[in-house]
């Protein structure tokens, strides 16, 4: 509590929001850990297909810009609570519909658009609710609160499937799901802020002084979309994981990311953002590498458990990500800048990620494993020399 009182304005509504994304955080927490084992055990989907439906699942990213656009008139508090009930709906769908692909990859999508209009709200109204100098931690603590809701949702299922199994236990966790998103919306209804009308975001807000941040955007984008959509795939349909075994893998990296993500927000604040971003796809590489190739080093066995480890090394320099939200409010004009811009930012790091989730299945599918994380790896390497490039403002030195 007293770093939440020494991080936060106390007037402002923290507690509540913080409420809302743990609750959130269980629900995602439910779907996740099932979602992977659900599309490949139960609709019978394969790498490319699991490709496609993470094309469609991403699509309201690429969009995201424009369905702010028509909610410019609207504060950030009020867009977030919206993003909740669009999840609800189609969490609701989800544990309603048939195991048909079509039905499935349409509930899929509706839950990402909450997901997605939420994504840039949650780092917006973190950063506005902190104290001046305290963004860093802010986004630390507000990370760290999410991976601890999802923490207990990967650790209900973890303990659930070692003892059941089948449709009705995943349509079940659906329905669980469900029912904590309600709980989070429940929670979102009582933020009362309203954060004053940002004319620019009633087009696409594009400014020359961000075009590193958004070229970071895409490097990011397209080296995290391997690891989230194909991570988990590869070690169900190339090592036979079930749903217990990803859901404990998930629970480590949510430990390790509630764990660590506060560490690397005042990280972030003490050493710069710069030398973050740069460290972080370094390590990247050798990640990427050891996944697409453990099983070529060391017998199956040992390969699954080197891929297991990369993956949560891979979950927890991912929170490394948090270094850009702080170099817009670094360089940004006002808070209403730094939320146009980092909704924008989202967009544009869909803009690749929408191609790396359709191409992904296929490159995987005639080229091998080894080529998708090669590929993610050189895209790692793109985005530690950009980051090399900025320029760090003279103000943080003082």
């Amino acid at each position: 509590m007293k770093k939440l009182r020494e991080t936060f304005r106390p007037e402002s509504g923290y507690r509540v929001f913080f409420l809302s994304l743990l609750a959130m955080g269980l629900g995602y927490g439910l779907y996740k850990g099932v979602i992977d084992n659900y599309l490949a055990e139960i609709v019978s989907m394969n790498e490319f297909d699991r490709g496609v439906v993470e094309f469609f699942r991403e699509l309201p990213g690429l969009a995201l810009v424009f369905l702010l656009a028509a909610m410019y008139t609207l504060s950030a508090e009020s867009i977030y609570k919206i993003g909740a009930l669009v999840m609800l709906g189609g969490m609701g769908m989800l544990f309603a519909v048939p195991p048909a692909r079509l039905w499935v990859t349409l509930a899929i999508c509706i839950h990402s658009l909450g997901e997605h209009i939420q994504l840039g709200m949650k780092n917006t109204l973190s950063l506005q609710y902190a104290k001046p100098g305290r963004g860093g931690a802010a986004l630390g603590i507000q990370n760290a609160l999410t991976q601890a809701g999802t923490l207990a949702g990967y650790f209900a299922v973890m303990i659930a499937f070692l003892f059941v199994s089948g449709e009705g236990s995943f349509r079940g966790f659906f329905l669980v799901s469900a029912a904590m998103i309600a709980l989070g919306t429940a929670a979102s209804m009582k933020l009362s802020g309203r954060s004053e009308t940002d004319k620019s975001r009633s087009r696409f807000y594009f400014r020359r002084k961000y075009v590193k941040y958004y070229f970071l955007e895409v490097f990011y984008g397209a080296r995290k979309q391997v690891f989230f959509t194909f991570g988990p795939y590869v070690l169900i349909l190339f090592y036979n994981a079930g749903t217990a075994t990803i859901s404990l893998l998930f629970s480590i990296t949510a430990v390790c990311g509630f764990v660590l993500a506060p560490v690397v927000g005042r990280i972030i604040d003490r050493l710069g953002y710069k030398v973050v971003m740069v460290a972080d796809t370094l390590i990247l590489v050798i990640v990427c590498f050891l996944y697409g190739f453990a099983h070529h080093l060391f017998p199956m066995n040992v390969a699954f458990i080197v891929c297991c480890v990369n993956y949560v090394l891979d979950s927890v320099i991912s929170l490394a990500s948090m270094a850009s939200n702080v170099y817009v409010q670094d360089i940004s004009d006002s808070p209403e800048e730094v939320r146009a811009t980092i909704s924008t930012g989202i967009s544009v790091n869909h803009l690749i990620t929408v191609l790396i989730a359709l191409f992904g299945g296929w490159i995987w599918r005639t080229l091998g494993i080894e080529t998708l994380f090669t590929l993610s790896a050189v895209l790692g390497l793109c985005n530690s020399a950009y980051a090399a490039s900025i320029k760090t403002p003279v103000r943080r030195a003082e």
